[in-house]
C-alpha cells in the first residue's frame, strides 16, 4: 500500500537525508552495528521503450550472471548488469518491458520478484492471488499451485493488501507472505508460506499498521524480513529488519525472530517508502524504495551487510 506518499507535503518532500541518521534505537534492536550501509544512491532515469523508471516494488540478483532485475507496480520489468564489492561496483540499466500474457500488454500490480538456483524468475501478485514464471524479457509463462487458504480472495484484508513479497528457499521451494495477516489471523501475527504447504509464524512489529513488503533468503538459509508502519502523514515512518529462524519454532509453528534495526523518521525527510528486498553476495543485501511515481521522489537504493 502506497498511496500514503500522496499525502506528504511538498516541503517534506524537498529534504532529503541519509538513513545512517535516523537508526533507530528501541526494545528488541540489537544494535545498529547488526547491519553496516556501504552505499546509497538515487535512481533516476529517462524512459527507455517509453516506460518510465518508477514505482519499483522488488527486486532480485542473480550473481551468476551479474544480473539485477526490478519489477514495478505498474507491470514493469526492468534489467541492470550489476557488480558489488565493498561498494556497488557497477549498475547499469539494460533494459525495460512491459509485463505480457499471451501477447497482451496488461497492467499489472505486482509487488515480490525472486529467483531460483537456475536462473529462473518469479513473480507475485496484489489484487489477485497469484505467483507466475516470469521470462527475462516480462513474458508471463506459467502460474503456480497456490494452497486452498492462499487461493480465496476473501482470506485477506483487502485486494491491494495480497502476496506482497516472494522468495525461493532451496529446500522450501517458493515462499510468501501477505502484506498483513490474512482475515483468521491474529493483527499481531505474521506468517511465510510455502507453496509446499508449511508454514512459520512470527510476530509482527508493535507499531501500528506494520506490514511485510519483502522477504529474502540468507546465507544460512534462513530469512531476512522488511516491515514498514505508517500511521499518518505527521507521524514517523518505521522500516524494520529482522531475521527470522525457520528451524527454531514451537510447536504451533510460532518461531523465534530478531530485530536487527529499524529505521525510523518523517517519510521523504530521512526515511523512504522500502519495499523491494535482495541478497547480492555474502552477508550483503540491497533494499529500493517505492516513489509512488511521484517525480519530486527518488528511486532509493540502499547496499548493507549483515554483520
Amino acid at each position: 500500500m502506497k498511496k500514503f506518499l500522496t499525502l506528504i507535503p511538498v516541503l517534506f518532500l524537498s529534504t532529503g537525508c541519509t538513513l545512517n541518521n535516523s537508526l533507530a534505537h528501541a526494545n528488541g534492536i540489537l544494535d545498529k552495528s547488526a547491519i553496516t550501509i556501504l552505499e546509497q544512491r538515487n535512481l533516476i532515469y529517462p524512459p527507455k521503450n517509453e516506460i518510465p523508471f518508477s514505482e519499483i516494488s522488488d527486486l532480485t540478483y542473480d550473481k551468476k550472471s551479474n544480473r539485477l532485475y526490478m519489477i514495478g507496480d505498474k507491470g514493469y520489468f526492468y534489467t541492470f548488469s550489476a557488480k558489488f564489492k565493498d561498494k556497488i561496483e557497477s549498475l547499469n540499466y539494460l533494459n525495460a518491458y512491459k509485463v505480457t500474457e499471451k501477447k497482451r500488454a496488461k497492467k499489472y500490480d505486482i509487488e515480490g520478484l525472486t529467483h531460483d538456483d537456475k536462473g529462473n524468475l518469479y513473480i507475485s501478485f496484489e489484487r489477485t492471488p497469484r505467483i507466475s514464471s516470469i521470462s527475462k524479457k516480462g513474458y508471463l509463462t506459467k502460474n503456480h499451485q497456490l494452497t486452498k487458504e492462499l487461493k480465496k480472495r476473501k482470506n485477506y484484508k483487502g485486494r491491494n493488501k495480497i502476496f506482497e513479497a516472494v522468495a525461493w528457499h532451496k529446500k522450501h521451494g517458493l515462499l510468501t507472505v501477505a502484506e498483513y495477516p490474512l482475515h483468521n489471523k491474529k493483527t499481531s501475527q505474521q506468517t511465510i508460506y510455502s507453496l509446499k504447504g508449511k508454514k512459520w509464524h512470527f510476530n509482527a512489529e508493535k507499531y501500528k499498521n506494520s506490514a511485510v513488503t519483502a522477504i529474502e533468503v540468507i546465507d544460512d538459509n534462513h530469512l531476512l524480513i522488511l516491515e514498514r508502519a505508517f500511521t499518518g502523514v505527521f507521524e514517523p515512518l518505521h522500516i524494520t529488519l529482522k531475521k527470522l529462524y525457520l528451524n527454531k519454532c514451537d510447536k504451533e509453528r510460532q518461531c523465534k525472530s530478531e530485530v536487527l534495526t529499524t529505521f525510523t523518521g518523517q517519510v521523504g525527510i530521512n526515511v523512504s517508502n522500502y519495499e523491494g528486498l535482495a541478497k547480492v553476495g555474502k552477508n550483503r543485501y540491497i533494499m529500493v524504495s517505492d516513489n509512488n511515481n511521484k517525480a519530486i521522489l527518488s528511486t532509493k537504493l540502499i547496499y548493507f551487510k549483515v554483520n
